[in-house]
């Protein structure tokens, strides 16, 4: 199941944000104490809500049972032909099951149904293999970002 997120997904939203950059973002954060707060602290119910009701993009859910994976996109301020994924995590539990392959599937075609051709991210550390594995390239040098260091990536979604 893959949806669009609703306001009453938020706290789980949050949860599953936050216990997949505690647990699965090791090679981004070191295991860095004031790293990780700065990375969760927009990560609250609170926040997620408002990501929720933001224009100009959307947040998606994955799972079966509950909320195993959320995802991201944004086309407000970018140009016409191009959308960009600013989220995708898993919940450690639901790792490897098939939830951010068909997350990132299903983000990249709403973009392309939107007349969006060229998809861009910034990647993790962690996510970078997963998203070469699904056709995103290298787009310039990794670098430091707010809390961590960032690598740009694009693909031609047309």
């Amino acid at each position: 199941m893959i949806r669009a997120a609703r306001p009453e997904d938020a706290v789980r939203i949050s949860e599953v944000l936050c216990a997949s950059i505690r647990d699965l973002c090791s090679a981004d954060h070191q295991d860095d104490p004031p790293k990780i707060a700065n990375w969760l602290a927009n990560k609250t119910p609170e926040s997620v809500a408002a990501m929720i009701a933001a224009p100009g993009g959307r947040l998606y859910v994955a799972g079966h049972e509950r909320i195993e994976a959320v995802g991201a996109i944004e086309w407000a301020g970018q140009p016409d032909d191009t959308g960009k994924i600013t989220l995708l995590y898993v919940h450690p539990e639901a790792r490897r099951q098939g939830y951010s392959s068909a997350l990132l599937a299903a983000m990249e075609a709403e973009l392309v149904g939107m007349g969006r051709s060229r998809g861009l991210l910034t990647s993790t550390a962690t996510a970078f293999a997963f998203y070469r594995h699904h056709g995103w390239h290298a787009d310039g040098p990794a670098r430091e970002g707010r809390w961590i260091l960032g690598r740009p990536m694009r693909k031609d979604l047309s």
